[in-house]
C-alpha cells in the first residue's frame, strides 16, 4: 500500500484490484491476509472486530487523521462501531511534537472541544497530542475499547522517528490479520 498522508481505506481480499492501492489504510475480511501500516512518528491505528471476522489498519498522521481515515476505516469494517476495539501503536508524543498554528486551527474546526489536545510553546506554536486527538476521534465514532497509545517515537531511541533522525531513519511495521479458521 502506497501512503500519502491522506483518507484513503483499501478494501483488501480476492476480489481486490491488483497493484499497490494508494491509501492510508486497509480493511480486510479475508483470513490469512495481513495489513500492514508503516510509520516513523505518525500513529498506527489497528482495528478488530469482537467477533473476529474483520481487521483494518489506518495509518493516522496530522493530514490523514484531520481528513477522517479514522473515521472512513472504522465505517469500511461494517460493523457497529461498538463492536470494534482499536489499538494506538507508538507515535510522537505531545512533549515531542510541535505544531504550528495552520495545524491546531485544522482540528479545532472539527471538534472545538480538542483544545485539551493542544499545549502552547511560543507565539503561534503548540504541541500537539497526537494520540489524544485519534482517541478523541474513535470515542466520538462510538468504538467501544480503545487500548496503547503509551510510547513517544521521538523521545524512545527504540523506535524510528523521521522528526528526530531525519532522512535516514527507518519505518516499523504494524500488522494485523485474520487467522485461517
Amino acid at each position: 500500500m502506497q501512503q500519502v498522508h491522506g483518507c484513503e481505506v483499501a478494501l483488501v481480499g480476492a476480489a481486490s484490484v491488483s497493484g499497490e492501492p494508494v491509501a492510508d489504510a486497509a480493511v480486510t475480511r479475508e483470513p490469512g491476509r495481513s495489513l500492514a501500516i508503516l510509520t516513523a512518528d505518525c500513529l498506527p491505528v489497528l482495528f478488530c472486530d469482537l467477533a473476529g471476522e474483520v481487521v483494518g489498519a489506518a495509518h493516522a498522521g496530522w493530514r490523514g487523521l484531520a481528513a477522517g481515515v479514522l473515521e472512513r476505516t472504522v465505517a469500511a469494517m461494517g460493523v457497529p462501531p461498538a463492536r470494534v476495539v482499536a489499538w494506538l501503536g507508538p507515535c510522537i508524543g505531545a512533549p515531542s511534537y510541535e505544531i504550528g498554528q495552520e495545524v491546531r486551527e485544522t482540528f479545532l474546526a472539527r471538534d472545538a472541544d480538542c483544545v485539551s489536545c493542544f499545549a502552547p510553546t511560543r507565539p503561534g506554536h503548540w504541541l500537539c497530542d497526537l494520540a489524544g486527538l485519534a482517541r478523541r476521534t474513535l470515542q466520538a465514532v462510538g468504538v467501544g475499547r480503545i487500548d496503547g497509545g503509551g510510547f513517544d517515537t521521538f523521545a524512545d531511541a527504540r523506535f524510528y522517528s523521521y522528526r528526530r533522525d531525519g532522512a535516514r531513519s527507518g519505518r516499523f511495521a504494524s500488522l494485523i490479520w485474520l487467522d485461517q479458521a
